[in-house]
């Protein structure tokens, strides 16, 4: 049984402790706002934070988890009103908009740990992947939420 706290919830989920954490917010949780890409924490779709840090959640198990504050796009900010989602809005950033919420999840921790990121620190911080190629739009989001 694993205790975790999910968008400041406590859950208790009755699953292996070596299930991927993605696994236990989308299917037990019913979270799924994080989507499941690669399989294998290259994409980014399913970033999440723990403790404020954004992670992978297909690559992060159960049990490295118990304890700690998870938040997914959910819980970024259910009004929508975090800067970052409302600069994605204001710039028309997604185009299919599957990479989406893990893009918003990896930016959010970005601006936390560098406020005014350059160019260069989005290039070696934002690692997700967007198959729709829409990285000017992204990065134009990124310095808008990072003035707001």
């Amino acid at each position: 049984m694993a205790r975790l706290n999910v968008n400041g919830k406590d859950h208790t989920a009755n699953v292996d402790p070596e299930t991927p954490i993605l696994w236990v917010l989308r299917e037990t949780l019913g979270l799924t706002g994080t989507k499941y890409g690669c399989g294998i924490a290259s994409c980014g779709a399913c970033t999440v934070h723990v403790d404020g840090e954004a992670v992978r959640a297909c690559a992060v198990r159960v049990s490295a988890v118990e304890g700690k504050k998870i938040v997914t796009i959910e819980g970024l900010s259910p009004d929508g009103s975090h800067p970052v989602q409302k600069a994605w809005v204001a710039l028309d950033v997604p185009q299919c908009g599957f990479c989406q919420p893990g893009m918003i999840m990896a930016v959010a921790a970005l601006l936390k740990q560098k406020p005014k990121p350059t160019d260069a620190d989005i290039d070696a911080n934002l690692t997700n992947i967007c198959r729709c190629g829409t990285y000017v739009r992204v990065r134009a989001a990124i310095h808008a939420a990072a003035k707001a």
